[in-house]
Order: C-alpha cells, then structure tokens, then sequence
C-alpha cells in the first residue's frame, strides 16, 4: 500500500503514534475490502480468521440468541476496530458483523494478533481501552434492561446513535446511516409497536423528527430528560 494510505490511519486510535515506517509495514500485511449494504463481513459462531479496521462507513453488530432472537449489540464508526475475538480469548466471532450502509474496511490475518500487540505497544493499550469500554457498555445496557422504563431505554438508544454518528443539518442532528425501528427495538429489546408508538409521540411533540429509516433528533435536551427518567412522558 501507498504512503498516502498510511495516512488514513496514522490518526486513527489504534495507531496513534505509530511511526509511519511501520504503519506501512503493518498495511502491507492488510487486505482492504468494500461492502456494500446489508453484506455480512462475518458471522457469529466462525472462527475468528481476522481482525478488522473501519476506514469508511458504519457497521452493525448483531448478536443471535439461543431461541433466535436478533439483538443489536452496538454499532462501530469510521475508524474503529471490530472482530477482535482475539483480544477477548476467544476462537469464533461471538457476534455478526453487517455493513449499516456501503463501507471500507481493512483486515488483517488473526494469526497477526499477537505479533502486532507485541511489537506495537500504543496498538495493545488502545486496543485494549477499546474492550474495556465496550464491556462496560454491556454493563450499562443489562443494568439499563433490569432498571429503565422502555421509553428510557429507548431515547437513550436514539441520544447515543445520533452522539455517535450524528449529523448537523437544519432540522437538528440527523442519525447519519439508515436505522430502522426495528433497529431500534432490537438495540433496546422492546418491541416494534413500542418504539413506533413512543417515535410517534416525541414526532408530535417536536423532539424528533421520523421517516423511513431516518431519525433526526430536534430536541436534544428534552429527549435526554426523558432518558434520564425525569418525565412520565
């Protein structure tokens, strides 16, 4: 790979401060891919071949229940790495991983893994606030399931996809890849009819803002009371 491609990552987390000799050392063990929209990059159950970096696009991460049942474990933004089953101990991928809307990604042999931590220190530590924060975040999501009211669970879903991937524009902050509700309900494991009615509500109230597989939320604040539980909205 090019120099310039060594640039896209130089300032993504993973590998700040990584001199740029290495950095194309480390792309020239790297494959790049394009996915287009609702293509599986891989599948939960599969042994863990790679871990991967997002260099463009969003990804949605979906966990398969014993009885079936789709749940949306979280979604990983532009320069973000994903797959890493190997930081957990882990031989399969314990989730499956399908491109929100038409992305980039690189990947590297998994076999690569401890080799790279090694060698990269910067890579481990950044690697491993990564799962630290992410474990923490399942922390708080079963704590949200066991405590929150739904309508909590679910303007705190909304709050953080728009924190996370939101867009400015004239109506408010625009969720800037297409999340449908039943996005929504499998991020929040309520029901269909819930979030449609409870989007519905806030849509007359003015807080957001609701078509096909777009949400813009208009007022930030007032959802945020509602998913603090400070309203019986």
């Amino acid at each position: 790979m090019s120099l310039l491609d060594a640039s896209l990552i130089a300032d993504v987390p993973p590998f700040r401060g990584i001199e740029r000799e290495n950095l194309v050392a480390l792309l020239s063990n790297a494959r790049s891919e394009r996915y287009e929209i609702g293509r599986t990059i891989f599948s939960q159950g599969e042994a863990a071949h790679s871990f991967f970096l997002l260099l463009d696009g969003h990804i949605r991460v979906v966990k398969v229940t014993p009885d079936g049942e789709q749940v949306i474990a979280r979604y990983i933004s532009s320069g973000e790495l994903f797959g890493i089953a190997q930081a957990l101990g882990l031989d399969c991928y314990p989730a499956n991983a399908v491109a929100a809307v038409d992305c980039v990604v690189l990947s590297w042999p998994g076999s690569l893994w401890t080799t790279i931590t090694e060698k990269y220190p910067t890579f481990a530590t950044n690697t491993y606030r990564t799962v630290g924060a992410r474990l923490q975040d399942a922390q708080d999501r079963i704590v949200e399931m066991a405590t929150e009211r739904v309508e909590q669970r679910v303007a705190n879903a909304v709050l953080k996809l728009a924190n996370q991937t939101g867009r400015k524009t004239d109506d408010g902050i625009l969720i800037d890849f297409p999340i449908s509700r039943q996005d929504i309900s499998e991020m929040t494991g309520t029901t269909l009819h819930t979030v449609s009615r409870l989007l519905s509500t806030w849509e007359n109230e003015g807080l957001v803002k609701s078509q096909r597989k777009k949400i813009t939320v208009t007022e930030g604040h007032k959802l945020a009371v509602i998913a603090a539980g400070k309203s019986d909205s």
